[in-house]
């Protein structure tokens, strides 16, 4: 019934349906609910210890007898300067003072790790059948190693030219995330933010770029978005923000409030969260000190001097300093349990596919 059956084929799944892998708001429970739901799961592993991914995929596998993904980060870290540091630590301090913290306090590291060697021996252990990455791919011997076990590998691109980088460089599918999409864009061979094409546009050149089969990401959050996407000629999506407010999330009782009010003008893209280009809902650390600003110190390190300010913030049941990541379609998203809300998402999507077809 599907338009297009290479995703179905190619992963194994009942759907064209990717569950986009959100570090810090789900595990292994949303994974194990979509894909009781028939689409892929997907677990965020960048910011899991080898030890904490080899737990998470064990409860999935003994959960559900369906393809696991496991997505990485893999960008090239960059040291944060004692310059940079006092620069941003300077800029947060006055919101510091307003909660009572000391800004000389140590802090651990934000844990953004990029996928390296103890990762690929992970992935070499487990043997996920999907195995995907943001910000490119990673070094070429990984990579091997990766295809070696047995893995597809993916990853994002947000232009055509990364699309192509990426087929040239033996990725099994691309996902073509359009800038509407929530979280950290996935450019790797541009920085120019105002350039990045929306997933309208993007789709339609990436599929005709490429000959493996393309995922749409971006503003997809119900069954006309994903008929949308199979029109414009890709084989699949990829949707996080709809599932935000599923039961299985992680989201905090004020992360969930947020995205209840959340419209379709609340969601910026910002660097402050992290230091890197990513999309969420605004809150007032954005509004202060960003959107964009040229204080935030390079990703991750951003982050971590907002480790004390999130969860003092979080006590008083307020998100000023937290990343809720989320796309455009965010007031689409709904209190439904997540396989419910993928099944749904398939069904809806195959009879808005009928309609226009009749």
């Amino acid at each position: 019934m599907w338009p297009d059956r290479r995703l179905i084929d190619l992963f194994k799944t009942e759907f064209p349906i990717v569950l986009a892998p959100m570090a810090g708001v789900m595990d292994a429970e949303l994974v194990i609910a979509v894909a009781e739901g028939g689409g892929l799961g997907s677990l965020p592993s960048a910011m899991l210890s080898p030890e904490k991914a080899r737990e998470q995929v064990n409860i999935i596998r003994q959960r559900v007898k369906a393809p696991v993904n496991m997505n990485f980060f893999c960008h090239t870290p960059v040291d944060l300067t004692a310059e940079a540091e006092a620069r941003w630590k300077q800029r947060l301090a006055g919101y510091y003072t307003e909660h009572g913290l000391d800004p000389a306090a140590p802090i651990n590291a934000a844990n953004r790790a990029p996928f390296d060697a103890s990762f690929c021996e992970v992935v070499e252990e487990l043997k996920p059948e999907i195995v995907s990455f943001h910000f490119g791919l990673p070094d070429a011997s990984l990579l091997k190693r990766v295809k070696a076990a047995g893995c597809l590998v993916i990853s994002s691109a947000t232009t055509v030219k990364e699309a192509v980088w990426l087929e040239q460089h033996g990725v099994d599918a691309v996902i073509a995330q359009g800038v509407e999409a929530g979280g950290h864009r996935g450019m790797f061979l541009t920085d120019k933010i105002s350039e990045q094409p929306g997933t309208f546009a993007l789709v339609p050149q990436v599929v005709d770029a490429v000959k493996v089969p393309v995922i749409a990401a971006g503003g997809i959050a119900d069954g006309r978005g994903i008929a949308a996407a199979f029109a414009l000629g890709a084989s699949g999506v990829q949707i996080g923000s709809a599932y935000l407010r599923c039961p299985e999330s992680k989201v905090s009782a004020g992360g969930r409030k947020a995205l209840a009010e959340a419209r379709d003008d609340s969601t910026v893209i910002t660097n402050v969260m992290t230091g890197r280009p990513a999309r969420g809902v605004q809150n007032r650390l954005m509004r202060e000190a960003g959107p964009i600003s040229p204080d935030a110190p390079p990703f991750p390190h951003a982050a971590t001097a907002l480790v004390p300010l999130k969860a003092a913030a979080e006590k008083q049941g307020r998100v000023d300093f937290t990343n809720l990541w989320a796309g455009q379609a965010i007031a689409l998203g709904r209190e439904v349990p997540a396989a419910e809300l993928t099944r749904d998402f398939a069904k809806s999507a195959l009879a808005r596919m009928k309609a226009l077809a009749g």
